[in-house]
């Protein structure tokens, strides 16, 4: 290989973040909003140190991100009825057409990149990177629960 895997994954990833930024800039969105809305779509009444995680950004971040989305109206934080002084993140309905959107865009992105990749070849680079995901999350596992 001239080039190595991870300079190769990074760089495509750089990539596709850039020229989906470019698209979605016109929904006034950027992609960490993007993130943030797909996160809270999988993942409905984060808390905010949750939220940061799965952003993989410092909690502060999370909450400026946060508060720009709730003023825009695309979020709302709700009290969490297990805990008084921690708040639950919830999309709200205007995010749904800007989610619908940004999903369009995204999905028009993807099949430009797989350009020339017939079903098979498509089929095989899902299947190599879902197998990369699991090997590299089943070493973090294995890590942590080595260390306690």
């Amino acid at each position: 290989m001239t080039e190595s895997l991870g300079f190769l994954l990074s760089d495509t990833s750089r990539l596709l973040r850039r020229r989906f930024d470019e698209r979605a800039r016109t929904s006034g969105a950027s992609v960490a909003q993007w993130r943030v809305l797909k996160i809270l779509y999988r993942h409905p009444g984060l808390n905010q140190g949750q939220l940061a995680e799965h952003l993989e950004v410092e909690p502060i971040t999370a909450c400026r991100m946060i508060d720009r989305m709730e003023e825009a109206g695309f979020v709302e934080r709700r009290r969490d009825p297990a805990d008084r002084r921690a708040w639950r993140i919830h999309l709200t309905d205007k995010a749904s057409p800007v989610l619908e959107e940004l999903q369009e865009l995204a999905a028009e992105l993807i099949e430009e990149a797989l350009q020339g990749l017939n079903s098979e070849q498509r089929d095989a680079l899902m299947d190599a990177l879902q197998a990369l995901r699991n090997n590299l999350t089943n070493v973090q596992e294995g890590k942590e629960a080595a260390h306690g």
